[in-house]
């Protein structure tokens, strides 16, 4: 992969072999952005993990840094009025299965109740491909609207580790102050430390990095045991 001008001149502003406590890191991922729009902090956590293993949840920041998620609610007619207090965007049943089936995808996030999934999984080929189809172990197939919507409106996000065995999460915005994206950072490293799999051999974090969305990658000396 080849890269523009600026950031190859950004790489000679820090040694991008070294690792960096965190405030050290973000103070960098700052200095190192040049794009003329608020970039997005990322964080990328390798995790070791076998074959059959995976690493999967949902996660609230402290610090939120997006302006409010778009939510569509599956549901049948008894639960369309909790879906709608609760602030969903979009409630219905068959009328917005057919709708995406469509094509249609103005909304952030699905949430539907477990007598639609039947219905919902014929989506599928079209909501899985974004990441957008409701499951149980994110939380987003439930009955329990109310409490599901009121999570996803403070921010609720889910995480999961991809075929390489890392976990790619955006985590604040440039503009942010470091102390908020370092919260959100520690929240992260956290709830995957909770999801180590029982079995899991040696030391299960083994990398963390911070980048902003156009600037290159700081390595974060972040260990199992902090």
């Amino acid at each position: 992969m080849s890269h523009g001008k600026k950031y190859l001149e950004s790489l000679k502003k820090f040694d991008p072999a070294a690792s960096y406590d965190i405030n050290e890191a973000l103070g960098l991922v700052k200095t190192l952005s040049y794009a003329k729009f608020d970039e997005t902090v990322d964080l990328s956590i390798k995790v070791n993990l076998k074959k059959n293993q995976s690493v999967r949840d949902t996660v609230v920041l402290p610090n939120q840094f997006r302006g409010e998620k778009k939510v569509l609610v599956f549901c049948k007619a008894e639960k369309e009025k909790e879906a709608q207090d609760a602030g969903a965007t979009y409630v219905g049943a068959e009328d917005l299965i057919e709708k995406v089936k469509g094509g249609w995808l103005d909304f952030d996030v699905a949430v539907a109740t477990p007598d639609m999934m039947k219905d919902v999984g014929k989506l599928g080929m079209v909501l899985g491909r974004k990441g957008l189809m409701p499951n149980p172990k994110t939380g987003t197939v439930t009955f329990d609207l109310k409490s599901a919507l009121s999570e996803l409106k403070k921010g609720r996000t889910e995480f999961r580790a991809d075929k390489t065995g890392v976990v790619h999460l955006a985590v604040g915005k440039v503009s942010m102050e470091p102390e908020k994206i370092a919260e959100n950072v520690k929240t992260v490293v956290t709830e995957i430390k909770r999801k180590r799999p029982a079995d899991a051999k040696g030391e299960f974090i083994q990398t963390v990095s911070l980048a902003s969305t156009m600037g290159p990658g700081v390595w974060v000396s972040i260990k199992d045991d902090e």
